[in-house]
């Protein structure tokens, strides 16, 4: 069975989207101070520990898992079709 590239990589892009945008807010509603968090900066440009930076480190942590998820499809489409054949 194959998997469908553009679903694999929409799936993880949201949740990891959502989970950056989500801890980061809940992080900052608790009075956290985001010492482990800021470190997505390195990673992630333009992303703080505030809203805004939540905001990029949803689009940020979007795109990243989008593409990781799509080439983790292709990888496991080759391997199925050269397994099967």
């Amino acid at each position: 069975m194959k998997l469908t590239p553009k679903a694999l990589a929409l799936s993880l892009g949201i949740v990891w989207g959502v989970m950056v945008f989500l801890v980061t807010n809940l992080s900052i509603l608790l009075g956290g101070r985001g010492e482990l968090l800021t470190r997505l900066s390195l990673f992630y440009l333009g992303y703080s520990f505030s809203f805004v930076g939540s905001l990029v480190g949803l689009v940020w942590g979007f795109v990243t898992m989008f593409i990781v998820g799509w080439v983790l499809a292709w990888i496991y489409n080759r391997f199925v079709g050269s397994v099967a054949s």
